[in-house]
């Protein structure tokens, strides 16, 4: 009887530790699970307006120099550029892409204090949160994990980051790619942390970026009287002619996803009297283009279509930035490991595009490197409240270690 009792105890007492330590280990669990939201109140904090990193940098290389990344900082005029790597064998080399740099915000019209990383009904308010400081605090706790867990036998990770993504991009990731190639480091894939989402993380990812150009038309007309119009030429009447043939231009090879359009960004004429018809005027443009364009090819047709104006203007092109597109390839698929990725994760796969303005996507992509943008939503970004919901970070964080799991087990 005595034994049959301690039997039973002992029984109870091995479901009850069995229980308590499968408890334990789901609270150690979440725990680390909620470490991306300590990182990115950490990265939040640091004001790093462009071209400041204000030590975000130096804080990452501490947490990837833990997990045994070797760690390369170098600074060109006076943008801090980071590298960071760690090769576990031969095999496929992923870069993950991404700036500490924010935009400026002032306090105004703030809910708390746009550089606090606050947590208000289950957002986290702060300048940068979303644009991108979300997806590093993603990426690196998503690092952390797949490395605490059975370390990769093969492939290299390297991580990108600048401080000069928000502004002229001269000197960030243009001069990161340009380190990569003097020293024969070839990235098979990257994956950048940009905020894509429409509404949560997997939504909505990148497979590109439509290129970028802006114009300015000078127009050179005849001053005279208004009541003598046919001995002037009125300079603004010709920038309505031109406009007219700018906003009409069909774009014959945009396809569905990556549409190209031409805004008007400025009219501007000298002119400081009501008496006397205009002999200048300046038109200034922006066109964002499909990726099945060029700079070149975008310039020439817009000239072409100005051929009976041409008497009158000069033309000049300011900050080309040219597209990127990564489709699905036969072998070494990057966008179907990331769809699958985010599906495994999410349960449905994601809308593809490439809206948006530009990204240092474009440094990385060529025809051999995959570019991949994925991040937390992107409706608030640059503005006044810019935040992201905890949920929307930790999707994030399982997307990301996802995709690093599936790519260094190839």
């Amino acid at each position: 009887m005595t034994h049959k009792c301690n039997t039973a105890a002992i029984k109870y007492c091995l479901v009850f530790y069995l229980n308590v330590n499968i408890m334990i280990n789901a609270a150690i669990e979440n725990k680390k699970e909620l470490d991306v939201i300590d990182f990115v109140k950490t990265l939040v904090s640091a004001k790093s307006i462009t071209p400041e990193d204000a030590g975000t940098l130096a804080w990452l290389s501490k947490h990837l120099k833990e997990l045994d990344f070797n760690i390369d900082c170098f600074e060109t005029n006076g943008v801090k550029n980071l590298i960071a790597s760690r090769h576990f064998g031969s095999g496929p080399n992923l870069g993950f892409i991404g700036h500490v740099d924010v935009v400026p915000a002032c306090s105004k019209g703030w809910s708390v204090c746009p550089f606090s990383g606050e947590i208000l009904d289950g957002y986290i308010y702060g300048r940068g949160v979303a644009d991108m400081k979300g997806g590093i605090a993603a990426m690196l706790s998503a690092t952390k994990k797949l490395l605490n867990q059975a370390t990769p036998e093969l492939g290299s990770l390297y991580w990108l980051i600048t401080s000069d993504e928000e502004g002229e991009a001269e000197y960030g990731s243009k001069e990161i790619a340009a380190y990569l190639a003097k020293n024969n480091i070839v990235l098979d894939a990257c994956l950048v942390g940009e905020p894509t989402a429409d509404d949560i993380a997997g939504d909505t990812i990148k497979n590109g970026r439509r290129g970028a150009l802006s114009g300015r038309i000078n127009i050179k007309g005849k001053a005279g009287h208004v009541a003598y119009p046919d001995s002037s030429i009125n300079a603004a009447h010709i920038s309505g002619e031109i406009i007219n043939s700018l906003t009409n231009i069909v774009w014959s090879k945009d396809e569905c996803g990556s549409k190209t359009g031409l805004q008007v960004t400025g009219i501007k004429i000298n002119n400081s009297v009501d008496n006397i018809i205009p002999d200048n005027c300046e038109i200034t443009f922006n066109i964002r283009y499909s990726h099945n364009y060029d700079s070149k090819a975008i310039m020439m047709l817009v000239e072409q279509t100005l051929t009976e104006q041409q008497a009158y203007i000069t033309c000049d092109w300011e900050r080309p930035c040219e597209p990127y597109y990564t489709g699905h390839r036969q072998k070494n698929c990057f966008l179907a490991l990331v769809e699958r990725a985010i599906y495994e994760t999410c349960g449905q796969y994601p809308k593809l595009t490439t809206a948006g303005g530009t990204s240092d996507g474009r440094f990385f992509s060529n025809n051999h490197t995959q570019v991949i943008e994925c991040g937390v939503a992107n409706a608030t970004i640059h503005q006044t409240n810019e935040r992201v919901a905890i949920t929307d970070l930790l999707q994030a964080r399982q997307i990301y270690h996802t995709i690093l799991k599936h790519y260094f087990s190839c």
